[in-house]
């Protein structure tokens, strides 16, 4: 099945900030690019009978107003990126179902996400969350205002570029389950952007330590840090020789890994964190670290779900 990369648009300045991001990523992967937008509108009252129909000059204003956004996305993006190929569609589809069954043909998928005011970090709409939480495919938040030489590092004069190589690509990795998928596509990304990868393993004493006085006892603290230290290499020395172009940075930190990846995101290209797929009768779930770096982190985050 041939693939892309895919993003959804919805006029918003997100989306458009996503349709970018996206643009320079089928770029890197030499891959076409597919914009697509979810018209389809949601009546907010319900009869006992069935539901309320629209009528249908609302319904095309609707199509027109999605005729529009994808129009005028593709134009700005087709001039910017004269060499991408680009396809655009309007799908008559609620945004979650149609988002997912995009994602299906897609190396990625691209949503926007508001930035909090003020604050470095997004804010993560229901629309974003519910696809987040529910795709077989990767998928990459990108906030509003995100720009081309926010990958890159400042230029000598400290002025904001995109000429000059690439900030780091950040990976959390979760050692209890160092899947494969995740741990690839952080290395693809940094290998397709010549980006050195930081590899953020957060960790804890053992809770029967505290009760022998461990957590007191430099030298034992000392042998656990080196033997998780000793794992971490461990887990990522076939990809080394994978990706041998690939410089590896390697961070065991103490502590829940969450904070530390934000942190690590001030001064990222890219934030790479894994998803389990596992489903509950209420709903699929988003694991605690990568919901911390979805809402606070300040770089495009790329939720890879593995199973």
């Amino acid at each position: 099945m041939p693939r892309n990369v895919t993003t959804g648009l919805d006029g918003t300045p997100e989306s458009l900030a996503a349709a970018d991001w996206a643009a320079r990523e089928a770029l890197l992967r030499g891959l076409p690019l597919r914009l697509v937008h979810a018209w389809k509108w949601q009546p907010y009252t319900y009869t006992p009978l069935g539901g309320v129909s629209l009528p249908p000059e609302a319904i095309d204003t609707e199509r027109s107003w999605a005729k529009r956004v994808r129009d005028e996305a593709e134009a700005v993006l087709s001039r910017r990126y004269a060499d991408l190929r680009i396809s655009a569609s309007e799908v008559a589809e609620q945004p979650v179902p149609a988002l997912l069954a995009a994602a299906e043909e897609a190396e990625v998928l691209v949503l926007g996400s508001r930035g909090l005011s003020g604050v470095a970090g997004f804010l993560v709409g229901s629309v974003a969350l519910g696809v987040v939480a529910r795709a077989e495919r990767p998928v990459v938040l990108v906030r509003a205002g995100e720009r081309a030489d926010n990958e890159h590092l400042p230029d000598t004069g400290g002025i904001a570029s995109a000429a000059t190589p690439y900030r780091d690509v950040v990976l959390g990795l979760d050692l209890e389950n160092p899947d494969d998928t995740v741990i690839e596509y952080a290395f693809d990304a940094a290998a397709r952007r010549a980006a050195n990868l930081r590899v953020v393993h957060g960790w804890t004493l053992p809770p029967y330590y505290y009760g022998y006085g461990g957590a007191l006892d430099p030298e034992l603290n000392a042998e656990l840090a080196a033997q998780v230290r000793r794992r971490l290499t461990d887990a990522l020395r076939p990809w080394r020789g994978k990706f041998p172009g690939v410089e590896v940075n390697e961070q065991a930190v103490i502590g829940g890994a969450g904070s530390h990846l934000v942190d690590a995101s001030r001064d990222a290209a890219l934030v790479v964190v894994g998803r389990r797929k596992r489903h509950t009768p209420f709903g699929s779930h988003v694991g605690a670290v990568t919901q911390a770096v979805l809402h606070h982190a300040s770089a495009p985050v790329a939720v890879v779900p593995h199973d």
